[in-house]
């Protein structure tokens, strides 16, 4: 199949095309690099022009009373000149509502243009969208990224680009998409708990990892347990990380000669890796009911994380809890329990570690997912 993936975020993308192409199709990724972590793309919709410094000046000022980023209109322009590419293709996998920009307008006409030149399109359930950020504002989830929003509407220039979705613009954009789209797949339990009965969403199809880029290094522990916390300061409200910073305040008073903690502030994110590849625990976020990729790629490296794993994801994946990771939840107290338990019991950070890795090869192999991807694309082929 001729298989356009349009979006990137984490990497998602970057393994799937891994997976398809392994898989003997023809793949074509486009989109932009995700910020610092400048992922590869077959065709970049990076801003050039508006990135100059001097430009970006203006910019700034012209976001601050239209609040709106003209970057949308270069990277329409970057779109529209090659529009040719992105005709004729068997699937057009979407990887979020608004996938290049954050405007209403250019992100429609991008779209219209790909339900119009192509056969079938699909979208991923993943990241902020309007029906996940609705489900957590008014469904009583007992916690959730904009938990804290909720509580301190102060806050909300930490949240700005997720409550975004709630503005009358996206709605628009996200019933046009749904009137064109074959079908919505959930990339993790968040977004299965969000779209649940919803009439277009298919079964979860766990997100791909790339195996062969994240070699499992069996954990020794020779002297003191390390604990990682990566911070980026744009998130810290959404990942909770104010629950970490108490609970490692906690577990330092009462095991310093045991431990030593490592925590990293808005770091580069070569730097970051390097860092986090020297612990043995890491601590993700407290808010999510799945592992995001920071998570996954973490959890094949061997690493015990910290993050999403909620009842549902445990009895999906037929796991026993504090087997494969620890289900971070916003109580420091908790969390420094759950660090004391493994500073004590060093023998299940070594076993919790061997079997995170076969989780990640079990569940998550990019391959595996292409696959599943696959079979639900191909049970759309033949309707009209």
């Amino acid at each position: 199949m001729k298989i356009l993936l349009l979006g990137e975020y984490s990497g998602f993308f970057n393994s799937l095309k891994f997976g398809l192409t392994q898989l003997g199709h023809d793949v074509t990724l486009a989109g932009r690099k995700d910020g610092f972590k400048n992922f590869p793309v077959d065709i970049s919709f990076e801003p050039v022009f508006l990135e100059k410094k001097a430009i970006k000046f203006f910019r700034k000022i012209y976001h601050r009373f239209f609040h709106s980023d003209v970057t949308s209109l270069e990277i329409f322009y970057i779109f529209w000149k090659q529009r040719a590419k992105f005709k004729d293709f068997d699937i057009v996998f979407l990887i979020n509502e608004q996938s290049l920009t954050y405007n209403y307008y250019t992100e429609k006409k991008i779209l219209k243009f790909l339900f119009q030149h192509n056969k079938k399109v699909f979208l991923s359930a993943c990241s902020d969208d309007v029906i996940y950020i609705d489900f957590l504002l008014n469904n009583g989830v007992p916690h959730h990224v904009l938990s804290e929003y909720v509580k301190d509407k102060s806050l909300f220039k930490h949240f700005q680009y997720s409550l975004h979705y709630t503005k009358n613009s996206s709605k628009r954009l996200h019933e046009f998409i749904f009137e064109n789209i074959e079908a919505v797949i959930p990339g993790d339990y968040d977004y299965v708990l969000a779209y649940e009965n919803h009439p277009k969403t298919t079964s979860l199809i766990p997100f791909p990892v790339r195996l062969h880029l994240l070699a499992y290094k069996p954990l020794v522990i020779e002297d003191k347990i390390i604990i990682f916390h990566g911070i980026n300061k744009v998130n810290y409200y959404k990942k909770g990380n104010g629950y970490f910073e108490k609970a490692l305040e906690i577990i330092q008073k009462k095991y310093a000669d045991k431990i030593e903690i490592i925590t990293a502030v808005s770091l580069p994110y070569e730097e970051y890796i390097e860092k986090y590849n020297r612990c043995h625990i890491l601590l993700d976020q407290a808010f999510a009911y799945d592992q995001g990729y920071n998570a996954l790629e973490a959890m094949a490296k061997g690493k015990v994380v910290f993050t999403g794993a909620c009842e549902d994801w445990k009895n999906h994946y037929k796991v026993e809890e504090d087997s494969i990771v620890i289900n971070a939840i916003p109580d420091a107290d908790y969390m420094a329990s759950k660090l004391e338990w493994l500073i004590l019991h060093p023998e299940k950070i070594v076993e919790i570690s061997k079997n995170a890795r076969a989780f990640i090869e079990k569940e998550h192999d990019a391959v595996n997912s292409a696959e599943q991807y696959l079979y639900i694309w191909e049970q759309f082929s033949g309707k009209e």
